[in-house]
């Protein structure tokens, strides 16, 4: 298979799409902001931006300045990523599909234009309008259930529920400026424990357990932005630097309606 697709957004939760994608046989290009806000770092491929080249489970990806650059990254059987959030470079390389795996909760300039099968990662596009299939990406019955009409269900603001914890778990910055990290992701920490300070005001834990996600040290953050998370289950360290099982679902739902698409427009 000789196909081409580009996702938009390397984040901890596209990156389960992306493996899957990757694993299928896809040249997976993805496309990034210059300076990525992932919280869950440790399994978010977007991290090559910064690093040059990082890997998550079986999966690595490498940057790439300029999209002539992809099919040697690919021959070495890498991701390929580069800096391109207009998505200038799909004009370019042509792929066969473009995935919106952002998860902004709204759409920054996809449209069902861009390939032959576009396809958006939840709220914030409408199936049938924006691109051609949304898939479901809030947790409970209907996570990774494909959309062929209308969008997913809109956003609830409301963190999953982790051993009975939801908000408790989330951290957010309590001023602006550049975040210094104190603690790093697979830090035992204890309830009301400093984890960072922005603008000189501390970042506490609200709870006991693992630090699972922290953004970059010395990123640039504004008052109430997500920075991290704390997972209760202090037991289970290997979370922090495994695919999690929301990603997962949504990544073989993403493989799922690309394949579908392909098939039903004679692109197999």
């Amino acid at each position: 298979m000789d196909k081409i697709v580009v996702v938009r957004g390397g984040g901890d939760v596209s990156t389960g799409s992306i493996q899957r994608l990757h694993r299928a046989g896809f040249k997976v290009l993805v496309l990034e902001i210059p300076k990525p806000t992932a919280i869950r770092r440790t399994v978010a491929l977007s991290e090559a931006i910064n690093d040059g080249e990082t890997k998550v489970e079986d999966v690595i990806a490498k940057r790439i300045e300029k999209v002539e650059d992809a099919e040697a990254v690919w021959a070495e059987g890498k991701v390929a990523m580069m800096v391109d959030p207009k998505c200038e470079s799909i004009d370019k390389i042509k792929p066969v599909a473009v995935v919106d795996a952002i998860i902004a909760k709204k759409n920054l300039g996809t449209n069902i234009d861009m390939a032959p099968i576009v396809i958006g990662l939840g709220p914030g596009f409408v199936a049938g309008k924006d691109v051609d299939i949304v898939i479901e990406t809030n947790r409970g019955h209907n996570l990774g259930r494909l959309i062929f009409e209308g969008p997913a269900s809109a956003n609830t603001g409301n963190p999953g529920n982790i051993n009975g914890y939801t908000v408790e778990r989330v951290l957010y910055s309590p001023g602006e400026g550049n975040i210094q990290n104190i603690k790093d992701i697979g830090d035992f920490v204890e309830k009301d424990e400093t984890i960072a300070t922005v603008a000189g005001k501390p970042v506490k834990a609200k709870l006991t357990g693992i630090v699972r996600g922290l953004i970059k040290h010395n990123t640039y953050v504004t008052e109430g932005f997500k920075i991290g998370d704390v997972d209760p289950r202090s037991d289970q360290i290997e979370n922090c630097y495994t695919i999690s099982d929301k990603a997962r679902a949504i990544g073989g739902a993403t493989l799922e309606a690309v394949m579908l698409m392909m098939n039903r427009k004679g692109l197999i």
